[in-house]
């Protein structure tokens, strides 16, 4: 039959909130948005809906993420 998987595409996976935050949005312009948790610069623009992280911050949180079991 041959290797199932052999034809199919792969996906990837859209970025987690902590991850987005890492990413650059080259076609933002403006202000930033502040985060959160320790008030510093962000990646993404001011009017980002939900909460910001800054990249530090979210590599942090997703360890922390990581860890919890």
């Amino acid at each position: 039959m041959g290797d199932p998987a052999a034809g199919q595409e792969v996906c990837e996976l859209a970025p987690s909130g902590a991850e987005a935050a890492l990413l650059r949005d080259p076609d933002s312009t403006g202000p930033r948005a502040d985060c959160v948790l320790c008030g510093e610069p962000t990646e993404l623009p001011a009017d980002h809906p939900g909460s910001t992280l800054c990249p530090v911050c979210a590599w942090q949180q997703a360890q922390r993420i990581a860890c919890s079991g």
